[in-house]
């Protein structure tokens, strides 16, 4: 099934003259899938999940969310099946301590106290933070409330999560960590979701790539059939390791292949490879 549906949708912030930010972009995502948004700044990502979570109307074109056509009357509605995560986590933050915070969007869906607790509880220790329930957001490191901002975000049960370069303000271990408990909440409920990352790690873990490029879309691949690519600087990535390691190796004699390879597959090419000379 697909969760998301987007059809002919097309997009402009200003008057008429101006040029479309999205030009008749249409795609879908399936039920637990995980697609990455990628491109250069300017291009059309953070506009297209905000005209998916209904923060923008489109000016022409159909968003389905769950099969139902997204409207003026259902969009309240069909943006509590849908949790975003921005990039700066401080935008979110609006309660005095991390569980008060986590609590917030529950209270407003007027979730009962009992199921409150639990929720809030199991939302933080999935994201590793159950132990920082009474300290106030304000304190704590960047990777710590962009932690907090995703409980926030799946202690409200949504179909749909959205990071909207939720990792890129943060150290690379970092970046690898929250990346991990991501996969972790994805596995374990079955949501689906969408990033827009620069992130090569975040990009390799999702199950397709949907590459813009000046409001339109440029394509949409596997991580393998996109690192594979020649032209990754042009998209705004660099080069996966493994890529860069092969095409080094290629040029001091090492015959490996030319698609892309993962750590483990590399490995054990290099390894059939000595052990056989």
């Amino acid at each position: 099934m697909n969760v998301v549906d987007v059809k002919h949708l097309k997009y402009r912030y200003k008057e008429e003259s101006q040029d479309y930010i999205l030009d008749d972009v249409s795609f879908h995502v399936k039920q637990g899938e995980w697609l990455s948004i990628i491109g250069h700044n300017g291009s059309g990502k953070s506009t297209l999940v905000r005209l998916i979570d209904g923060l923008l109307l489109a000016e022409s074109g159909d968003i389905y969310i769950s099969g139902d056509l997204l409207t003026v009357d259902n969009v309240w509605e069909k943006r509590r099946q849908i949790g975003m995560v921005f990039q700066n986590p401080d935008n979110q933050f609006v309660g005095a301590t991390v569980e008060d915070d986590v609590a917030f969007g529950l209270e407003n869906q007027g979730v009962p106290l009992a199921e409150m607790k639990e929720r809030v509880t199991e939302a933080l220790e999935l994201v590793g933070m159950a132990d920082f329930k009474t300290r106030e957001p304000a304190r704590l490191s960047g990777g710590q409330k962009q932690r907090v901002a995703i409980a926030g975000v799946v202690a409200l049960r949504p179909d749909i999560i959205i990071l909207d370069e939720a990792t890129s303000m943060l150290d690379p271990l970092g970046r690898l960590e929250l990346i991990a408990t991501i996969k972790r909440i994805k596995d374990k409920y079955g949501i689906t979701l969408i990033s827009i990352t620069h992130d090569l790690d975040e990009v390799a873990l999702s199950d397709r790539v949907l590459v813009m490029a000046s409001g339109k879309i440029e394509s949409i691949n596997s991580p393998r059939g996109l690192f594979a690519r020649k032209d990754l600087h042009d998209l705004g990535l660099d080069f996966p390791f493994t890529q860069r390691l092969r095409l080094e190796l290629q040029k001091i004699g090492f015959e490996l292949p030319d698609n892309y390879l993962t750590e483990k597959e590399l490995q054990d090419t290099l390894w059939e490879l000595l052990s056989n000379r």
